[in-house]
């Protein structure tokens, strides 16, 4: 992709704009040769909550899509990050405010925001994915919330997005199980806009993007303001959530988690709880 001269310093992800200012991003694009799943590394994740505010600064974005390439859309946090949050406060706290400002970015964005999602959808990528204001996903793609798995909260976007779009009872359902969502399942609770065919899902987000680039800006702007005052009224209990996931990083269940990983196999968490 020719990248950007205003992005230039963007390196994790890879930006390309369209005809009708539409501007798309795609994550893991560098390493789509050998098919690799894109992962949040330190600079994907930081990346991720600063491109927001960027794109909501450039006149010449009217649309931006989000995707993956390769096997899947995103997968989750990359377990050196992972353990570089769990045993250094620094970055710990540093990770904490990205993951607060990818979600506010995001609401706060101006430009309407189209998700692609397809295969796994997990990480840092699924805050933009599901924050999306037209979030589209293929109907096999495999959309897990993976934070429980891990032993610590389910922070990032959950709270404040899951159970407004699904319900309370699917969210807990899905949050505390992990439990992996079809894309085609997704629609049809309403966690995401549509499911459609793999081979449908890039020319169905341009197809999209192109329709709100020929609206109204102001009308399609505005509407998007006004729509997500639901979720800054979620804010504390988003703020809630993120605190609750990084304090448990610097407990014993995710160095468990952490390792169940890396082997391949089942946790076996404590059953005690100081809460």
């Amino acid at each position: 992709m020719n990248q950007p001269e205003r992005y230039a310093q963007y390196e994790a992800l890879a930006l390309n704009r369209h005809d009708h200012g539409i501007l798309e991003i795609v994550m893991g694009a560098s390493r789509s040769a050998n098919r690799k799943l894109s992962t949040a590394d330190h600079r994907m994740h930081r990346e991720l909550s600063t491109i927001w505010n960027d794109i909501d600064q450039d006149p010449e974005v009217r649309v931006a899509i989000i995707r993956g390439e390769g096997k899947g859309f995103s997968a989750g946090g990359d377990l050196g990050l992972v353990e570089d949050m769990a045993r250094d406060f620094n970055v710990r706290s540093r990770v904490w405010r990205e993951a607060r400002d990818l979600v506010y970015n995001v609401i706060n964005c101006s430009k309407p925001i189209v998700s692609a999602m397809h295969g796994p959808a997990v990480g840092a990528g699924l805050v933009a994915g599901l924050l999306a204001d037209i979030s589209i996903a293929a109907k096999s793609a495999r959309i897990i919330d993976g934070h429980t798995r891990l032993g610590v909260a389910a922070g990032d976007h959950a709270a404040i997005v899951w159970p407004l779009l699904c319900g309370m009872a699917k969210a807990k359902y899905y949050l505390l199980l992990c439990d992996p969502v079809s894309g085609e399942e997704a629609e049809r609770i309403g966690l995401v806009s549509l499911a459609v065919d793999e081979a449908d899902l890039v020319p169905k987000a341009f197809e999209i993007a192109q329709r709100l680039a020929q609206g109204s800006s102001t009308a399609v702007r505005w509407t998007k303001y006004a729509l997500n005052n639901w979720l800054r009224l979620a804010g504390p209990s988003f703020d809630a959530s993120l605190a609750m996931e990084f304090m448990g990083f610097s407990g014993p269940d995710v160095q468990e988690g952490i390792a169940s990983l890396r082997e391949r196999r089942a946790p076996k968490f404590d059953p005690g709880c100081p809460f």
